[in-house]
């Protein structure tokens, strides 16, 4: 009987395995991600690890289909419609923004 060399087997990351990812950003953004890092008490690629996470779960979140009767897809299309307004409306707009310290 001959034997026969098997491949190897083709190994896949585990959970604890991690990957190098390069990303080349302009420095004004690199300093607001690091200040909000420090504000979050993290390290820079934990930060932006977590940041990009939530964004990919987001953006797959974003893919999901809800069916509804069409009386309730016509009120959901009618509140769409409504332009935004009120005293909490206009204060969240009017407020100073973080980012643009």
């Amino acid at each position: 009987m001959k034997e026969v060399a098997m491949p190897p087997k083709h190994q896949t990351p585990t959970d604890t395995q991690t990957q190098a990812v390069n990303l080349r950003v302009r420095s004004d953004i690199r300093s607001l991600i690091d200040r909000a890092a420090k504000a979050q008490g993290k390290t820079r690629s934990d930060f932006m690890i977590d940041a990009a996470r939530r964004a990919a779960e987001e953006s797959l979140l974003d893919q999901t289909l809800v069916r509804v009767d069409q009386k309730t897809y016509d009120h959901f299309l009618e509140v769409l419609d409504q332009p935004p307004s009120g005293e909490g409306f206009e204060r969240l707009m009017s407020a100073a923004k973080p980012w643009q310290e």
